[in-house]
């Protein structure tokens, strides 16, 4: 089969070199070459020749090999043959790393068309502040003051934000090194192997649909308000459903229809979009602040922790919510003009400006309303109701339908580059990889993302969403933190074996002392516990500090305090994760058992075949993949053939063992 769109850009000598070296195929390359206006009018997007039969395909069709191009998909003797290889194609998945020049190079060219690089800092400042402000600070916020937290749920937020602001560092040098629409699964490729950042991608979609999913719901909640109505008033009662999913969201889905909409036709334009709204959405909230402490009352704040510290930090895993979407700016570096630049000042600086506006909320609302008055679906503006600012309501539901909106479009924007990066490494399928010409946008990425969205937005409760959304959001913070680790202290070649198994021992110690703590805190009252397991905690990052030589050093842009910023995130997160009730981590372990069935099934075969089949290219432009226990490198890329970005992940910026 000959792809013939291509050749409609070569210069005439070498389109009369191919007719020539073609012989038969002459006639029906001077009918492809004449057909090139006539299949814009057509509704034509390729044109193919197969068996001397000319077809031509139009922009909707799709055919198996879109979706399974492999070559353990061509016949079922090729997958039987394939699942009989399963444990040793698995092996070599799971050493297998990816290396910095593949992300940058070799991923973005099987999207077919480049995305437009477009964003600078501005623009990532606004989409960070507009992805993050939205559901989680005015929903989440009164049912976690009211069930858990009391009036301290304002250090729940801070607990949270040192979190995020942890991961946040984690995610920015990562993000500047490489500058790929992957996000987090591109570094943990690079990092810590194909199979992990499988089980990351995993979590990557999970935590994307389930997050818009909650936000279009909670939409609906605070639309209802505006009109002067009950949520459920918009809401289909099913019967025949559990209680927690029976309360159906038409609402929820047409909003999400019209998001996918906007963010298929230009990212730019979502940019502005997100831009105008967020800077209204930043001025409603100035005006909730000085209204809302101008009729404050201290007395509010008495018993200032009424469910004790656990209840703090209960409250604080819930509402970690609250900050997702910070990391969907980190999706967008590969449509920024200047990464090393723009990624830093954009992630950090709304991250900063995002916790201090949620602290000053929290303080807000449980000033001007007893925490047991809350109202735990529309908490502000059910609380300007009672202290007799009936007309302010109006403007607050006003400010979070618009923050709402914001994180709807620029969840739609990343979830799309996540999942169009993934789709580049084949573990899902690669039709999901392709980029618009015109828009310069993944569409099918974004509109299967929106459409599996609108789906559980119009059956699940809120509630639950959140809960299985922070055990997602914190587990893949942590392996970024670990990767991070990883990322400074092992360069393959120049790290020694006992270096190398020094670094193992520390992060091992890091790991389960964070487990440890976790789950001491989920099942005891106590504090013996801790008085054990943090000084392990401290000694195993001192020892990764004094004992183990960084292997590599950032070039742009690096995070400050390592080996304590990125170990004291993974402790955090891993707390975190102690907090969250049994039944969410149920429904979390079935997810991952489903993406588990999947990957054996599909997605490390398809993955195993494409990295082969570049392998056996062998040429110096296809880089090849590294193991983690040989450390062997293939190729050496020099800075300069990848824009002080690429290389070789083993040695860039490598500093050796001495």
């Amino acid at each position: 089969m000959l792809l013939i769109s291509s050749v409609f850009f070569l210069p005439p000598q070498k389109k009369k070199k191919l007719a020539h070296f073609l012989g038969k195929q002459t006639e029906v390359l001077r009918f492809l070459f004449s057909v090139k206006g006539e299949r814009r009018k057509m509704g034509v997007e390729a044109v193919e020749v197969e068996g001397g039969v000319v077809r031509m395909r139009r922009g909707c069709s799709c055919t198996k090999d879109d979706f399974l191009p492999e070559e353990s998909f061509k016949s079922w003797g090729n997958y039987v043959k394939a699942l009989k290889e399963t444990p040793g194609r698995f092996r070599d998945r799971i050493l297998a790393r990816s290396m910095d020049r593949t992300e940058l190079v070799e991923m973005k060219a099987r999207s077919q068309n480049e995305m437009k690089k477009t964003l600078n800092w501005w623009d990532l400042m606004w989409l960070g502040m507009g992805g993050v402000i939205g559901a989680g600070i005015f929903v989440l916020t009164g049912v976690e003051a009211r069930e858990a937290a009391g009036p301290a749920i304002v250090l729940s937020y801070v607990v949270s934000g040192v979190s995020a602001l942890l991961s946040v560092f984690c995610y920015t040098e990562f993000a500047v090194e490489i500058p790929v629409a992957g996000g987090s699964f591109a570094y943990l490729r690079v990092e810590l192997g194909d199979f992990m950042a499988f089980i990351a991608a995993g979590n990557i979609i999970l935590e994307y649909i389930i997050g818009a999913a909650a936000v279009a719901r909670a939409w609906t909640s605070y639309f209802a308000t505006l009109c002067n109505h009950e949520a459920n008033d918009f809401r289909i009662k099913a019967h025949g459903l559990s209680e927690e999913y029976s309360h159906l969201d038409p609402i929820a889905v047409i909003v999400l229809a019209i998001i996918c909409v906007i963010a298929v036709l230009s990212t730019k334009g979502s940019s502005r979009i997100n831009y105008v709204a967020s800077i209204v959405h930043v001025v409603i909230i100035v005006f909730i602040i000085i209204a809302g402490l101008a009729n404050a009352n201290t007395a509010n704040y008495t018993p200032f922790a009424p469910f004790g510290p656990r209840g703090i930090f209960q409250a604080s895993a819930v509402i970690f919510f609250a900050y997702l979407g910070f990391d969907s700016v980190a999706t967008m570096a590969e449509e920024t003009k200047n990464p090393g630049r723009d990624i830093p000042i954009g992630l950090v600086g709304s991250m900063v400006i995002t916790t201090a506006f949620y602290c000053l909320l929290a303080l807000t609302i449980c000033l001007m309303q007893p925490y047991g008055q809350i109202d735990k679906d529309a908490a502000f503006s059910v609380a300007f109701e009672a202290v007799g600012m009936g007309w302010a309501k109006y403007i607050v539901a006003a400010g979070a339908l618009k923050g709402m909106t914001s994180v709807l479009l620029v969840g739609a924007v990343s979830e799309a580059r996540y999942v169009t990066h993934i789709a580049r490494t084949h573990m899902i399928p690669p039709w999901l990889a392709q980029v618009n010409k015109r828009t310069g946008t993944p569409i099918n990425a974004t509109v299967v993302m929106q459409a599996a969205t609108a789906i559980i937005a119009f059956f699940s409760e809120l509630e639950i969403l959140a809960k299985l959304l922070s055990i997602s959001t914190l587990f893949i913070f942590m392996l970024v933190a670990l990767a991070l680790i990883v990322r400074r202290y092992y360069v393959s070649e120049v790290t020694s074996k006992v270096n190398r198994s020094k670094l193992i021992f520390c992060l091992v110690v890091i790991l389960g002392s964070s487990t440890g703590t976790s789950i001491y805190w989920a099942n005891s009252e106590g504090w013996i516990g801790y008085a054990i397991l943090v000084p392990i905690w401290f000694l195993g990052t001192l020892g990764l500090w004094v004992f183990v030589p960084l292997a590599r050093t950032p070039k742009i842009w690096g995070v400050p305090l390592v080996p304590w910023l990125p170990s004291a995130s993974i402790a955090i997160n891993i707390f975190l994760l102690g907090s969250i009730d049994r039944a969410s981590f149920v429904r979390f372990g079935l997810w991952t058992g489903f993406i588990l069935i999947y990957y054996f099934l599909f997605g490390l075969h398809a993955s195993y075949d494409s990295a082969k089949e570049y392998e056996e290219k062998g040429s110096e432009d296809e880089t090849q993949l590294k193991k983690v226990e040989e450390g062997n490198i293939s190729s050496v890329v020099k800075d300069s053939e990848s824009g002080g970005y690429g290389g070789d992940s083993s040695n860039n910026g490598a500093v050796p063992d001495k």
